[in-house]
């Protein structure tokens, strides 16, 4: 009598529990809400005619009970300039979309705009709209358009570039050899991953204090990326050995560095890379830059093998590999720069220093190419978080003639063929703020009124006179 009472109560609570599903799993078939996870789906800029980044909200059924939408949908539908996909469903409208009590799906959209003739940013609008037991809930969808010129996989003849719209470099660009690319003040150039500018010819860079030139990733609907971008979203300019009389000013390059593409092979990752020019006999000859900032390279800041260069009162910093490497020789001459790298959050400063400085290329375990090198370092930083910030080195029969004065250096070791003139070592320079990219200088610093007289140029401030070391 026990047990068959045992059984009774069993099945009885079986049949409760089965009776207390069914009515929870009943769909909601009247009234009820949703709630989108933002009150809009906003793009931040994106250039006409080339795609976003995929953005994505959330729409939450609140209910105790399941409910089902049905439709999802743009409310331009085919027409809009956006695109969606819900739930794992492509297309502009997606119906009866099931949602268990307290549960989400997640819709996700990108926008490709059509260019017109508006030259400041413009607005494109659209609604999400979900439509449940015949009452509609929206949100605004809002993308701001960006009309640009494309060079597209293009080799560039002698042309000037002004700062009516911005430019697209897609698939690299080259200037031709024995052709001059002018950029105007305030040009902004937008490229595109696996892409990089090439000069053959000539590249002359007019920007001012006001009107920078900068160089960027085509990634502007920043909202996606981390604040200040990633490392490595471009490549990044390359003078190749028929290059000469570069002068860039005011030139400023940024979250570049990645290897690039070119034809089987790949090219080095660099924000700037100097070959080798042998019928150039000056560093000014080369690729001359004055005020310009690298910063946030993945790889290589400058590159050179070879090569020719001159710097005035420039920053190149947050690096992935040397902010200025230096192989197989070259003739620099370098005055008012700030060279530092501590790291951070997408870049590891653990092994590779700020400079290196070598008169051959290794090739091999024992191989390697000898060259020539002749570098003169003044009034210049060289700082970071290793022991040693600056390595010497050299090899074989090519000169090695390499000074440094009145600069301060973060150093362990020291070459004894370079010449050290009133240099200051390991003392800290007292950067206004390493975390914000701040390398002023503050009060009390070691390279404050420490460097050479007169001063070369203006520093990054834009003032001249002065006599500290690095580049403010």
């Amino acid at each position: 009598m026990r047990r068959f009472s045992f059984i009774i109560i069993t099945l009885l609570a079986i049949i409760a529990f089965a009776a207390s599903s069914c009515k929870k799993t009943q769909i909601l078939n009247d009234g009820g809400a949703i709630r989108f996870s933002a009150d809009t789906l906003l793009f931040d800029t994106v250039f006409a005619s080339l795609g976003s980044a995929t953005y994505k909200i959330k729409i939450f059924n609140e209910q105790n009970q399941p409910i089902k939408l049905s439709s999802v949908r743009l409310g331009k539908g085919n027409t809009s300039s956006f695109k969606l996909n819900v739930n794992g469903i492509s297309g502009n409208e997606v119906t009866d979309q099931e949602l268990a009590a307290k549960d989400s799906i997640y819709v996700y959209s990108t926008v490709t705009i059509d260019p017109n003739a508006a030259l400041s940013p413009f607005v494109v609008e659209d609604e999400l709209i979900a439509t449940l037991n015949g009452k509609d809930f929206s949100i605004p969808v809002i993308a701001y358009g960006q009309n640009a010129r494309y060079v597209f996989d293009s080799v560039l003849l002698t042309q000037t570039w002004d700062n009516v719209l911005p430019y697209v470099i897609i698939n690299n660009a080259l200037v031709d050899k024995d052709q001059t690319l002018t950029i105007n003040p305030g040009v902004r150039v937008y490229v595109h991953p696996n892409s990089r500018l090439f000069v053959e010819g000539t590249l002359l860079v007019n920007g001012t204090k006001n009107d920078s030139v900068v160089f960027q990733s085509d990634r502007i609907d920043r909202s996606y990326f981390p604040e200040g971008g990633l490392p490595g979203e471009w490549g990044g300019l390359y003078f190749t050995e028929n290059s000469k009389n570069n002068k860039l000013k005011w030139l400023v390059l940024k979250n570049c560095g990645k290897s690039t593409v070119l034809g089987s092979g790949a090219v080095q990752p660099a924000a700037i890379q100097v070959d080798n020019n042998s019928s150039l006999f000056n560093a000014a000859d080369g690729v001359q830059m004055d005020n310009c900032i690298i910063q946030h390279s993945i790889g290589y800041g400058l590159l050179s093998f070879g090569g020719k260069v001159q710097m005035r009162n420039c920053l190149i910093n947050t690096c992935g590999a040397q902010n200025v490497g230096i192989f197989q020789g070259g003739i620099f001459d370098f005055a008012q720069c700030t060279f530092v790298t501590y790291g951070s959050k997408w870049i590891n400063h653990s092994e590779t220093p700020v400079m290196s400085v070598l008169n051959y290329l290794d090739t091999s375990q024992t191989g390697y190419i000898p060259g020539n090198l002749q570098i003169l370092v003044r009034n210049s930083i060289i700082y970071g978080s290793l022991e040693n910030e600056l390595v010497c080195n050299n090899k074989g029969a090519g000169s090695y003639d390499v000074a440094f004065q009145n600069c301060l250096i973060k150093a362990k070791d020291a070459n004894t063929l370079v010449v050290f003139e009133g240099c200051k070592f390991n003392e800290d320079p007292l950067f206004e703020d390493t975390d914000k990219w701040n390398y002023r200088l503050k009060s009390g610093s070691p390279a404050a009124n420490a460097g050479i007289v007169p001063f070369f140029g203006t520093n990054l401030d834009d003032q001249s006179g002065g006599s500290n070391m690095g580049a403010y």
